[in-house]
């Protein structure tokens, strides 16, 4: 596995999850705060070994995604927040749903521009070996992920 895979698997997750929240009834609330928790889990993993492994290492290597890095720190900052706000919001709470709605239109934004207008790119300029040795990284940091998403480097800048 490569790093570009390890974290398009992130998404497919990340996804599933989403989906099932669409599908669960107006008041499944029960589904709803097990679903939100663990987006918020996958989520916040997700975007501390991006930020903490991936981005730095594709703005060294590959100089001409740079600004793509900088728009995703900035999207990730908007969802950090996002999910430290779902965290301890009851889903019964009339903005809960429409919280819930706004993140995952701004995750499938961030994930349609990584995987559809840069990731490409990444692939070409770092190559597979390369690729290889950062997943492993990854995949070792991931395991070290804080739990609170105000807890990724995004959330302070």
């Amino acid at each position: 596995m490569d790093a570009i895979v390890l974290l398009k698997d992130d998404h497919k997750t990340v996804e599933k999850l989403f989906k099932q929240f669409e599908k669960a009834g107006e008041d499944a609330y029960d589904e709803k705060r097990k679903l939100v928790d663990q987006m918020i889990e996958e989520l916040t993993a997700h975007a501390y070994i991006e930020e903490q492994i991936f981005y730095p290492t594709v703005r060294a290597e590959a100089p001409e995604v740079c600004e793509h890095v900088l728009e995703s720190i900035e999207e990730h900052h908007v969802v950090v927040w996002m999910l430290s706000e779902l965290k301890d919001m009851d889903p019964r709470d009339e903005r809960f749903d429409a919280k819930v709605t706004v993140l995952m239109e701004n995750v499938r934004h961030h994930v349609e521009e990584e995987e559809d207008e840069w990731f490409p790119e990444v692939r070409k300029a770092m190559g597979r070996n390369r690729l290889q040795e950062l997943s492993e990284q990854m995949a070792e940091a991931k395991g070290k992920a804080p739990s609170q998403p105000l807890a990724v480097p995004s959330a302070r800048k």
